[in-house]
């Protein structure tokens, strides 16, 4: 009984395998991936992925350190800090989706900073001195966090694109 005869498995493919008969007699490929293809994408690495990552994940850590800070000591709402230091849990979930460059992480961020974006704007214009500062800082941190993710999102899929489409050769226009 020869079960997995002339069959392409090497150190370098994976194979998925299917059962083409009830017995286990005879057993054929399903798919074949090379270690070629277990490399990261091309466009993972292009200059503007790389730069709009580093940019949110600096303006998304700036925000947490805003957070936790305006509110346990720099400017809190009562004296010895408040509750609303918590506000900066939510802000720490993506940084793990973001050092993996996990694209749905940099597009549901994109959308969660708006929530951050309209605190800023509430508190620069209803708080005092120290906070309308903060506020203002906030407001420019979310701004650039989201420009980065979306700039993030556009040129991750302008690369995937390019990857897709095949080259076009120039064509000789006779008449």
């Amino acid at each position: 009984m020869q079960v997995l005869q002339n069959t392409p498995f090497s150190p370098q493919a994976q194979c998925f395998w299917r059962d083409t008969k009830q017995d286990m007699t005879s057993i054929e490929p399903i798919a074949t991936v090379t270690s070629a293809q277990l490399e990261p994408e091309p466009h993972i690495a292009s200059t503007g992925v790389l730069a709009t990552q580093r940019v949110a994940l600096l303006a998304l850590l700036a925000l947490i350190v805003l957070c936790v800070g305006w509110e346990l000591s720099w400017a809190p709402i009562k004296p010895g800090g408040s509750w609303l230091a918590l506000k900066a849990l939510p802000l720490a979930l993506p940084v793990a989706g973001f050092l993996k460059r996990r694209l749905y992480t940099f597009r549901w961020v994109s959308l969660i900073v708006w929530l951050y974006f309209i605190e800023g704007v509430v508190r620069a214009y209803s708080d005092p001195a120290p906070a309308c500062q903060m506020a203002g800082l906030e407001i420019l941190l979310c701004l650039v966090l989201f420009m980065s993710c979306a700039l993030h999102v556009k040129y991750r899929f302008k690369a995937a694109r390019t990857a897709v489409e095949p080259s076009a050769e120039p064509t000789s226009v006779t008449n």
